[in-house]
């Protein structure tokens, strides 16, 4: 049994004061939304409590699928990198960035340098976002990160997944064919699940891919929300789960309050068995606790 967990979008607190230069950019948008919105369900202990929680599960592995930070500053990168220190020792913790750590032009860059260790796949520590998708081999498992994070022009959120990186993905699949593959993408591959302006652009290129070499479970963030979609692959279909925003310590409209997955993963003679634990804000409580639970496979 090899039991893992998923976060996403921790998006911490609080935001570092940012120079009049920084703010001559897409940031002063960023900055203006986090003064009138986001830092008010942002606040509080309700991240630390999470995670404090999930401190308290036998895990191999946690993966982390993007927007450690808000607006990209240089303190923020400080920051989120001893967030995941916190989480644990780089070999047990994989993440991949969000269109927030990507916030303007070089942010992509500075991020993989502040948080290499993290965001590498085995062997050499990444250079570049161009070496994507990274793999880590963990028993029988393979972690799959791919990288959807791209600078954008400002009142957008969208996401990339192009040729180049599709070709290797399908390359990693095959030869990892006889493991079970997680992958790990910010933005959803599922199409009409965020407006337009927050899609991923090369969404179908993605579902190509898994259509035709496969793959057993498919995470990412940046929806906020507790779904579960599929993608059709040669093996059946594929599990696509986003997990509601970490850094959200309350419900907002839609948005629930701030959950992390728990993976449990065996092989039972010729397939995988998958079955995932919500935990959260528990309805009723005031605490930590499970959400629900799901056999995925």
């Amino acid at each position: 049994m090899f039991r893992f967990a998923h976060i996403s979008d921790v998006h911490l607190r609080p935001l570092p004061k940012p120079t009049f230069r920084q703010l001559a950019s897409k940031r002063i948008l960023g900055y203006i939304n986090w003064k009138l919105n986001r830092r008010s369900f942002l606040a509080g202990d309700y991240l630390a409590n999470l995670v404090s929680d999930m401190a308290t599960k036998p895990l191999e592995q946690v993966v982390v699928t993007g927007d450690l930070v808000n607006i990209s500053l240089p303190a923020e990168f400080i920051n989120a990198a001893k967030f995941l220190k916190l989480l644990g020792e780089p070999e047990d913790v994989f993440a991949v960035c969000g269109n927030h750590d990507a916030y303007i032009p070089g942010s992509l860059r500075n991020a993989i340098r502040a948080w290499r260790p993290y965001v590498s796949g085995d062997g050499d520590l990444m250079q570049s976002a161009k070496e994507y998708p990274a793999v880590r081999i963990r028993g029988d498992i393979a972690f799959i990160a791919c990288n959807s994070a791209e600078a954008t022009l400002p009142f957008f959120a969208t996401g990339y997944f192009r040729r180049k990186q599709a070709k290797r993905l399908a390359a990693i699949l095959e030869q990892h064919k006889d493991k079970c593959r997680v992958i790990m993408i910010h933005h959803p591959p599922i199409r009409h699940s965020t407006p337009p302006h927050k899609r991923l652009i090369g969404v179908g290129r993605f579902q190509k891919v898994i259509a035709e070499h496969g793959a057993e479970l498919v995470l990412h963030g940046h929806t906020h929300l507790a779904t579960q979609n599929e993608i059709a692959s040669p093996n059946g279909n594929v599990p696509v789960i986003c997990v509601p925003a970490a850094g959200h310590a309350r419900d907002i409209n839609e948005h629930p309050a701030g959950r992390y997955n728990l993976f449990e993963i065996e092989r039972v003679q010729d397939r995988w068995a998958i079955t995932m634990e919500e935990y959260g804000m528990a309805r009723g409580s005031d605490g930590i606790g499970l959400v629900a639970r799901h056999n995925l496979s």
